[in-house]
């Protein structure tokens, strides 16, 4: 990837605004991948969205890997840090986004735990709703529980319109009303991403293949409802061309011109 942003860099430098990069894969790398990385967060604005904080895991949160995250943001000024509503380890991590109970008991526990985060790391967190495909002992809607979570805990949050699609289709609700019911002022950036299709009823996410039409327009209906947010183009695997993937996120830039000037949008995930 760095060797293609090398090859590529008037190109990037005019589409791409900020870069989004997991703290795991990079927290203490050195040598030649090391000296790549700084040179890298030198050009470009980062943020991080993490992937192994837990937040919904009866494991006891990890305060060894916040310290060295709060480092990571310190020493490469990241604007943002995010991670994922779901619990990821049980004894040992799943290495999978496992879904959290959307119960009244859950939002507290959750939410508590947020609260000690952004107590470690001094600054507020967002946090992004998964997609998922069980939703074990359910008591409140997702827009519900999403919600409470956030107001609870007084963080942000990361909204994924590629999740709110997929879910929408999982589970046979309206993707745009969930979109409509987002706290906005709340919401730091945004994800659009591609998926698999499992079956007529079955959606998985994959970040592995194009955005397709329905979510591209889920993007200009929040756009048009809430304004233009940053927003990120994921893409973790089956990467094509570096000139072919920045046709997507020029396609980002040009529904944010079509609502607003000036404003921030965000290439694939590193």
């Amino acid at each position: 990837m760095f060797e293609q942003l090398r090859q590529y860099e008037s190109l990037v430098a005019k589409t791409v605004d900020f870069f989004e990069v997991a703290p795991e894969n990079w927290i203490d790398v050195g040598g030649r991948y090391g000296k790549q990385f700084r040179e890298f967060a030198e050009q470009f604005p980062l943020v991080c969205h993490g992937l192994s904080l837990s937040i919904g895991s009866p494991d006891p949160l990890d305060f060894e890997l916040l310290r060295r995250v709060k480092r990571f943001l310190q020493e490469f000024d990241v604007r943002c840090y995010s991670d994922h509503l779901s619990a990821c380890s049980d004894q040992g991590h799943l290495y999978n986004l496992m879904p959290i109970p959307f119960t009244e008991e859950a939002v507290e526990y959750v939410a508590d735990r947020i609260r000690t985060v952004q107590d470690v790391l001094e600054q507020r967190i967002a946090v992004e709703h998964i997609s998922y495909y069980a939703a074990p002992g359910q008591q409140m809607s997702e827009i519900e529980f999403v919600n409470s979570i956030v107001a609870e805990a007084d963080c942000n949050l990361l909204l994924d319109v590629n999740n709110a699609y997929v879910n929408g289709i999982n589970f046979s609700y309206d993707p745009v009303a969930f979109i409509d019911s987002m706290p906005i002022e709340r919401v730091s950036y945004i994800h659009i991403a591609g998926h698999y299709v499992e079956a007529e009823d079955l959606r998985i996410d994959t970040h592995a293949t194009k955005v397709i039409e329905p979510v591209w327009e889920l993007l200009e209906h929040a756009y048009s409802k809430h304004g233009v947010i940053p927003t990120l183009l994921e893409r973790d695997f089956n990467f094509p061309p570096l000139p072919k993937l920045m046709t997507e996120v020029q396609r980002i830039r040009d529904l944010q011109q079509s609502y607003a000037v000036g404003s921030d949008v965000v290439e694939a995930s590193v």
